[in-house]
């Protein structure tokens, strides 16, 4: 019997998943019936022409077992990716693929023996994933270089090539409700695809018209019927060009990036289907082309529907673009893209790949975050409660203001009344004058302990100003606050102790601050703020890291945390299209879009984060915090 492993399901976390293996027999046949009992492996390979008369015996080294790629992902988390386990499994496949038997790791079987060894050796590799670049996706770049040498059934060297790889890419984050990592799993397994497919194609060369390499006899005819195994053939149909039905060895995967990556066209966005392609053979690819099919509204928007592919050498992989920009939509709509890959003598890159889009009418998942959403009918949260805090002006002049914040937090609580099924009376708003230390401690020490119980989410929003003092705790700047007198702002630690006092379901803080030293601590050494909060039941998401910039935009009237805050809980968060956004979507959404508008507006950093970071199955990730009406069913506010 020969041991291969046909199934792999990798972890995306940190702990790595072992082999799946399966037992297959030393004929095709045996292996068939295994394949049908729920072995088959779901890598897709392009064609790798007929079955070589061959026994192969597979060696991986482990240093390519071993390789993991190491990142963290949107919410801080460091994940382990098992990219070796990939690559065996597709290298394994491969071969079976290319070899009527196949021996890996330990055989039992003292009857098979091989007729040639496949050794595949590490010479480099290297994985990228820059979240710095938060356009779109996080473009991803995985190289791989190894040494592949066959050797005869007397241990002679038949061929030695190295084979290299690179792959680029841009992942999308998850579109699950935690939002927090990306989808590295394709990525991985088209590059592992991509390396075992050049590997295999490239050892068919070893024996093409040589003799067997076990008996020292020409290589035994093959059976009635089959193709014969000329050096065309050989490398499979595709590169025989035997018919016009034939696959290519061209192989592609298609996305649709819209401007605001939210993957709903609004009227006026920009929109790109990228298409990347790769040739998998071993030959130049010199005429192709990519071409859109679909919904006649949204076809009729792109200048051009068929892009000609320029000239792909073996390995090489190239990408190109079809723009469109979206018209105004009278309704809201779904619609597809079908987009195909053919070269120019009708061979075609396998099934045409479908994108499937929503189109929403004007005012939907607009910049227009002051109007108030519908809210969802039926959509009620009457053990939910907030406290909007907004500070922009203070008594003393000295601190300068925040030009949005009152207005911020107006607007959050009407969002939450509207999209979070807040009742009214669950909600407390303190502004400018209205946000006095006694006041604040009025909401958070005696309103809120007599209104929410054990059931309750509390959810905490502050916009304003914040001081550091010597030892890194934070001060929150209430109205009569003081740069220079630290017993008139209201530190955070109070707020945490009022909110662990509650024994509630979960707390959520939403902070939209600038954050800066105390001016009578001028002269010491400032020592970073400690942002996490204290509570066991307490989720932070903080407009920053350290001493927090509060950048405003004057655009939109709004500081710019809170901008796109409104904007996901308007439904721009909203990644798997329920039409409910919850916390993970949310934090996931405002810290990728935050920090990318910092940089690319006011060329300056400015990172969100979630404290403690969300990991995979917490509970609170999942937390539903606003649910977007349909358009048969809309409530006004």
């Amino acid at each position: 019997m020969v041991s291969i492993g046909l199934a792999l399901i990798p972890s995306e976390k940190k702990k790595l998943i072992k082999t799946t293996w399966c037992v297959v027999g030393r004929s095709l046949t045996g292996l068939i019936g295994l394949l049908a009992a729920g072995c088959a492996s779901p890598l897709e390979f392009p064609p790798m022409g007929e079955l070589l008369p061959y026994t192969a015996r597979l060696e991986i080294a482990q240093s390519i077992k071993n390789l993991t790629a190491d990142y963290t992902d949107s919410c801080g988390q460091p994940v382990q990716f098992p990219v070796g386990s990939q690559i065996e499994e597709a290298l394994i496949e491969a071969v079976r693929r290319t070899y009527k038997a196949v021996v890996y790791e330990t055989d039992q079987r003292s009857d098979l023996q091989p007729d040639l060894v496949l050794n595949i050796d590490l010479l480099g590799w290297s994985f990228d994933l820059n979240k710095e670049d938060l356009y779109d996706r996080a473009p991803a770049v995985l190289q791989l270089n190894a040494i592949a040498r066959v050797y005869d059934a007397k241990g002679a060297v038949a061929r030695e090539t190295e084979i290299q790889v690179a792959r680029r890419e841009r992942l999308r984050l998850e579109q699950l409700a935690k939002n927090c990592n990306y989808l590295i799993t394709p990525f991985i397994r088209d590059t592992a695809v991509e390396f075992a497919s050049r590997i295999l194609m490239d050892t068919r060369l070893a024996f093409q018209g040589r003799e067997n390499p076990q008996v020292g006899a020409q290589m035994p005819a093959p059976a009635a019927g089959s193709a014969t195994l000329s050096p065309s053939s050989a490398m499979g149909p595709a590169l025989a060009r035997s018919a016009p039905s034939a696959l290519s060895n061209l192989r592609f995967k298609a996305m649709l990036l819209d401007e605001n990556g939210n993957l709903v066209l609004e009227g006026g966005e920009h929109v790109r289907v990228r298409v990347d392609v790769i040739n998998t053979g071993i030959n130049p690819i010199q005429n192709a082309s990519a071409s859109l099919t679909g919904t006649p509204s949204i076809l009729g928007q792109f200048p051009a529907t068929k892009l000609t592919i320029p000239p792909l050498q073996p390995g090489e992989t190239k990408s190109l673009e079809f723009i469109a920009t979206m018209p105004p939509a009278a309704q809201s709509q779904q619609a597809e893209i079908h987009v195909a890959v053919v070269e120019s003598d009708g061979t075609t890159a396998a099934l045409s790949q479908t994108l499937s889009l929503t189109i929403e009418p004007s005012g939907v998942g607009t910049d227009d975050v002051d109007q108030i959403p519908f809210s969802a009918a039926g959509f009620h949260r009457p053990h939910t409660y907030l406290v909007s805090i907004g500070v922009g002006t203070h008594r003393d002049p000295q601190i300068q203001p925040r030009k949005y914040a009152a207005m911020d937090a107006k607007m959050v609580a009407g969002y939450f009344r509207s999209l979070g099924g807040v009742p009214s009376s669950n909600i407390r708003l303190l502004q400018d004058r209205k946000a006095f230390r006694y006041e604040i401690d009025e909401a958070l020490f005696d309103w809120l302990p007599s209104t929410a119980g054990k059931d309750a989410v509390v959810i905490v929003y502050f916009s304003g100003q914040a001081m550091v003092d010597p030892m890194g705790e934070i001060l929150l700047v209430s109205y009569e606050g003081s740069q220079t007198v630290p017993t008139l702002l209201y530190p955070l630690k109070d707020i945490d102790a009022a909110l662990s006092r509650l024994k509630t379901k979960q707390v959520i803080l939403l902070f939209d601050v600038r954050a800066s030293k105390l001016q009578s601590d001028a002269g010491t050494k400032p020592v970073a703020p400690n942002w996490t909060p204290g509570g066991a039941h307490t989720i932070g998401l903080i407009g920053g890291e350290g001493f927090v910039k509060g950048l405003e935009d004057d655009k939109h009237r709004h500081g710019l945390f809170t901008y796109y805050l409104l904007r996901g809980l308007r439904g721009d968060a909203d990644t798997n299209r329920d039409r409910a956004v919850t916390l993970g979507e949310l934090a996931g959404y405002v810290r990728q879009k935050v920090a990318w508008a910092a940089k690319s507006q006011f060329n300056v950093e400015q990172r969100p984060q979630i404290l403690p970071a969300l990991k995979p199955g917490d509970k609170a990730a999942a937390l539903v915090l606003s649910k977007l009406a349909t358009l048969a069913g809309a409530e006004t506010p």
